[in-house]
């Protein structure tokens, strides 16, 4: 068994493409609410889409490949991944918040 693999993470992504306008922040709350993924997704003025995702490492890689397909209608161009820090504002559950 890999020791690592009940190990608690916390992943920022910004995610580029088609991937405002098109339910992608919706559709992602339901993806990590299935995966039992604790978080947030918003909106950015660059037309990218931005969230941090924790919890079970296995759980946040799996939301991880569900946000470089995303929803029907979305075109992914780009997923950049990058470790977090775990901080007090992941909420629990997983939010969609406002556009920064």
């Amino acid at each position: 068994m890999n020791a690592n693999a009940n190990a608690i993470v916390t992943r920022h992504l910004v995610v580029r493409g088609l991937v405002q306008g098109v339910g992608y922040r919706w559709s992602m709350v339901q993806a990590a609410e299935r995966l039992g993924v604790r978080g947030w997704v918003r909106n950015r003025r660059d037309g990218s889409v931005e969230a941090l995702a924790a919890g079970d490492v296995n759980a946040v890689e799996a939301l991880v490949r569900w946000a470089r397909q995303g929803p029907a209608g979305a075109r992914v161009d780009a997923v950049d991944v990058n470790d977090a820090p775990a901080t007090d504002d992941v909420p629990d559950g997983f939010a969609q918040r406002e556009t920064v």
